[in-house]
This record gives C-alpha cells, sequence and structure tokens, in this order.
C-alpha cells in the first residue's frame, strides 16, 4: 500500500483510475460530530455542522452495533422546540449545516417527516445546508424528502438478509435497500449511501453486493465506513475486520465506481489501524477522509496530492468552495 502518486501509478490500478477521473487532490474533513484535532489539523469551528436526532436517544430497533450509543452524541429537538427553532439556536452559535437523524421506527425508517416542513425556511432563511439520514424509504417519505428541499440523503445499504435480520432486528429483505434507492433517485435526491464493513459481528457478509447495488443509481458520494465496536453493545468485544480485508474493499469500490466520489467516513478503529486504513485510503484512490489520522495529510502529499481541509461533513463533496461559510481552510490553521 505505497503507491507513489509523484509517478505514473499502473495503468488500471485504483491510483491510476482515481487519477484518470479527479484532479490530484485529497480532502479531508472535520464535520463538529465530536471533538477532534491533530498536530496537522485544529478546526476553527467545532460547531460549523453538527448532528440532530429528531427522537433524542430513542430507538425502536437496538440494533446490536449500536443500541442507541451513537444517538447520545446528538443534539435533540426536544419537546416544545421544533427543528426551525432549534436550527436558528444552532445558526446563531455559529453552526453552518445540519445532519438530521435520529433512530428508527420497526419499519426501520428515521420518522423525519413530522419535522421536513421546517427545512425550506432552515435552508431560506439561515442559510444553512440540511442532510438527513433517512433509514429505509418509503414512497412517502421519498416525496416528502424532495418536496423539503433537503441537500442530500444518507442510509446505510446492506447487502445481506442476514445482517437486516440478525444486527438491525428488521423483518426486511435486500430488496428494500434497492426498493430505497430507487425512491430516491426517482426524485431526483441526491443519494449518500454508507457501507459499514465488517458489519456482520466484524465478519465481510453482502458488502460487496451492496456495492454492485449502489452502481445501478446515480449515488453523489459513496462513504466507507468500519465497523468499530462500542462498549455496552453485543459487539463490544467483536474485534473489527482485518485492515486487509478493509483495505482490498477501497480497492474494489474505486474500480466499482471510478467516477464517484468515494469518503472513508467518520466511523472507524483508531490508534495503529486507523492510521493503516488512512494511508490505504490514499494510496487505493478515494477521494476523502473524515477525522485523518495525524499523518494522514502529510502523507497525502507526499503521495503527490494537495490537501483540503473542511470543517464539515463529508457527505457535502459537491458544495463549492465560493459558498459562504464553505470555503477551505488552509493546511495548518
Amino acid at each position: 500500500m505505497s503507491a507513489d502518486l509523484t509517478t505514473a501509478p499502473a495503468p488500471g490500478s485504483p491510483s491510476a483510475v482515481r487519477r484518470a477521473n479527479f484532479p490530484d487532490v485529497m480532502d479531508f474533513y472535520a464535520p463538529g460530530l465530536k471533538r477532534w484535532q491533530t498536530p496537522e489539523w485544529t478546526p476553527q469551528n467545532p460547531r460549523r455542522f453538527l448532528p440532530v436526532s429528531v427522537t433524542g436517544s430513542a430507538c425502536a430497533l437496538s440494533c446490536d452495533h449500536c443500541q442507541t450509543k451513537v444517538l447520545d452524541g446528538m443534539i435533540s429537538v426536544r419537546a416544545g422546540l421544533d427543528l426551525f427553532d432549534l436550527a436558528s439556536r444552532l445558526r446563531a452559535q455559529g453552526s453552518e449545516g445540519l445532519l438530521v437523524s435520529g433512530g428508527s421506527t420497526r419499519t426501520g425508517e428515521v420518522p423525519l417527516l413530522p419535522h421536513l416542513r421546517h427545512v425550506p425556511r432552515i435552508k431560506s432563511e439561515l442559510g444553512m445546508k440540511v442532510i438527513v439520514h433517512s433509514g429505509v424509504v418509503s414512497p412517502r417519505l421519498a416525496a416528502g424528502l424532495a418536496q423539503a428541499g433537503v441537500d442530500g440523503v444518507m442510509l446505510d445499504i446492506i447487502g445481506a438478509d442476514e445482517t437486516l435480520r440478525d444486527v438491525y432486528h428488521l423483518d426486511l429483505t435486500v430488496a428494500d435497500m434497492e426498493r430505497s434507492l430507487a425512491l430516491l433517485s426517482a426524485q431526483g435526491l441526491r443519494i449518500i449511501p454508507h457501507i459499514v464493513l465488517g458489519l456482520h459481528y466484524g465478519q465481510f457478509l453482502g458488502e460487496h453486493r451492496a456495492l454492485e447495488m449502489l452502481t445501478r443509481y446515480p449515488v453523489s458520494t459513496l462513504i466507507l465506513v468500519v465497523l468499530t465496536p462500542l462498549s455496552g453493545t453485543p459487539m463490544a468485544h467483536i474485534p473489527p475486520p482485518p485492515t486487509d480485508q478493509v483495505a482490498g474493499f477501497f480497492a474494489d469500490a474505486r474500480l466499482a465506481a471510478p467516477a464517484t466520489p468515494v469518503n472513508l467516513g467518520c466511523a472507524r478503529p483508531l490508534g495503529a489501524a486507523k492510521t493503516e486504513l488512512d494511508q490505504a485510503a490514499i494510496d487505493l484512490g478515494l477521494n476523502g477522509i473524515a477525522y485523518p489520522a495525524d499523518g494522514a495529510i502529510a502523507y497525502a502529499e507526499a503521495r503527490g496530492l494537495t490537501p483540503r481541509l473542511f470543517e464539515y461533513c463529508c457527505s457535502l463533496t459537491w458544495t463549492g468552495e465560493g459558498e459562504a461559510g464553505y470555503a477551505k481552510v488552509e493546511v495548518g490553521q
């Protein structure tokens, strides 16, 4: 995993495919989802892009890999405070964009519909970006998201019926995942799918099927994340998938979606594994990394890539540098 991009990569390799379809830049992201900094980069405004939960810490599924732990770090839309009120307060504190998410219903859908009426005002009056995490998509939700004008829709794409049943506790199949993609695509929404590598108790099961499914739809950005066992969950003591297996999937994703931005998202193991995975992402043709390991920015430069630093979610790859509040920050700031 040491392909030097300052020299011509081997024809047909992931790095060659990347170079053929994208400029020689590497994007790094630090949204305000958690407190984070490295010696290479200290974000100037950690509140620039924040996560909001429309269900507080409640979730009907209590999936084996999460059990609502992820919701604990989100800002709750509390009773008596609607989404626009919350957005107004966060905007006054320096926020410029929101990820609107929450726990799932028993059908796997995040109950966003009651809150979507506030999105047009959040965008027009506050000038904020609004990304949503939808969960499984129904026709009614897809239409509501389009009418609200959300900037993008995130959802996990699962490629194994067993994972839907055993990890998510859903009585659904992979066909329901594809139906979600089809509904979002039919509404012309910006689709930002996530694939969680090793989601089935640390084992690969369905990731390649999910990747193949995604190539049939107009995906805006593909986000790859890696199972990170959380304490207090049934997966707490399960090791994450081997780094070489994850790196192999990076290469497969680059080759399967040659012209689609592919980013390494927030969730992945820490320590030496994080450093190794970040270097693999750079070497194997991915476009961006959220919360890069210390040294990753210099590593990208050494590989002939110009680093760009953005203080928002790695799903916002289409956002122009000239937009107010979304200009890149300089390396070293």
